[in-house]
């Protein structure tokens, strides 16, 4: 079983849910994203989600968008990525997974990406702009490499398109809360709820809540249904604003969160 899947399941063992902390590799610089997502997996998050920076993103908010063009200003290159996953996979068991659009991996070359994501370390990758059925060549390669394969569910989904992203996707189906781009809002939407309520009736065993969690609230409503929660843009407002030492601290608020009563 992949070390995604067992870090989720531990944290069900443990009488909680588990917390997938995002940020974006190269912001401000390359080693201090680096030290920042130790911080996080020193904190107690179970699982790593690294983001590339992408010159013209389609779902993500205004914070990390800022956060991605400053790592891109900052010379950002795709083996940065590589070197990223590498450093932080050698201080930490936490898998790590790369979250990326799907042209970087195509202009970088398929089955290379896999053979260097594989060797620095890296546990898979989320794709949120590509589904199942235009993947052929990354569900060949994932296998042959061991790489989880996260794909994204939406509210909007068919039954057909759930059906088939959760027999395609290992590690954790990837679940939008919401509609939209990333970001904190006030309060999920309840169709995130019913999403996990369907991902379930397709057979999905972990299903993890992204988009719009943003607080310990959030996360605990969250893991009321779901086994996992995804929290994006406040860890990235919290290394902003406060650098490594607020990023901690916001990551422990989130992790204090996780424990189902």
């Amino acid at each position: 079983m992949s070390a995604v899947a067992t870090a989720i399941d531990a944290a069900r063992a443990e009488g909680r849910g588990a917390l997938i902390g995002y940020l974006p590799i190269g912001y401000p610089d390359l080693q201090t994203s680096i030290e920042a997502a130790v911080t996080l997996a020193e904190a107690g998050v179970d699982i790593l989600e690294l983001g590339p920076p992408y010159s013209d993103p389609v779902m993500d908010g205004p914070v990390i968008q800022e956060a991605t063009n400053a790592a891109l200003q900052a010379g950002f290159r795709m083996r940065d990525t590589f070197t990223a996953v590498r450093e932080v996979s050698a201080r930490t068991d936490v898998p790590v997974l790369v979250m990326t659009y799907w042209n970087p991996v195509v202009q970088y070359g398929v089955s290379r990406y896999a053979d260097d994501l594989s060797a620095a370390g890296g546990a898979g990758l989320i794709t949120p702009d590509i589904t199942p059925d235009a993947a052929s060549d990354w569900l060949a390669e994932s296998t042959r490499t061991g790489l989880d394969r996260v794909f994204l569910a939406a509210p909007s989904s068919t039954d057909a398109r759930l059906e088939m992203i959760v027999r395609e996707t290992t590690g954790f189906v990837y679940t939008v809360s919401t509609m939209g781009i990333t970001g904190e809002r006030a309060q999920l939407d309840a169709a995130a709820r019913a999403l996990v309520a369907r991902l379930r009736e397709h057979g999905a065993e972990r299903a993890c809540v992204g988009i719009g969690v943003s607080n310990a609230d959030h996360v605990r409503s969250v893991l009321e249904y779901a086994d996992g929660a995804i929290v994006g843009t406040a860890l990235v407002r919290a290394l902003r604003d406060g650098g490594l030492d607020g990023l901690a601290a916001a990551a422990r608020e989130l992790v204090a969160g996780t424990v189902r009563q």
